[in-house]
């Protein structure tokens, strides 16, 4: 059997997101949004996401201002978890549907958008780890 890529999957690689404090949480298969264009889109004008499902917006460093999202666009409520450099949660929160604006509290260079019920999933410190699939 052959597997196919497609190419949003060379844009987009696919990740499992492990919560290392937390080992009976649920992992969150997620795509790596590492491009201008891929974070740019986000989540935006897709009609729902699965509890297990996410995206991962990545910057080139720790950054408050470039980690800020907005829910332009949003057709559901989403958690949002930032990490800095070292994959520790440095801030979370529950985004509303057209939300103007949400800046982290501290600097982050990752951010896990993915379904509202998994905000309990992470707390400040907790220790995440980024696996390849």
């Amino acid at each position: 059997r052959t597997t196919v890529v497609t190419p949003i999957q060379k844009i987009m690689p696919l990740v499992e997101i492990i919560n290392q404090s937390k080992l009976s949480v649920r992992v969150i298969r997620a795509e790596l949004c590492n491009n201008f264009n891929s974070r740019l889109r986000g989540l935006m004008f897709r009609p729902s996401i699965q509890t297990d499902e996410g995206i991962i917006l990545v910057e080139n460093g720790e950054t408050r201002l470039n980690t800020a999202i907005h829910m332009f666009c949003m057709r559901f409520d989403i958690a949002v978890v930032w990490l800095d450099q070292h994959m520790r949660v440095v801030d979370t929160r529950l985004a509303r549907r057209w939300q103007p604006i949400i800046i982290p509290r501290d600097k982050a260079q990752f951010v896990i958008e993915t379904h509202p019920e998994r905000l309990q999933d992470f707390e400040i410190g907790d220790q995440v780890l980024f696996k390849t699939i």
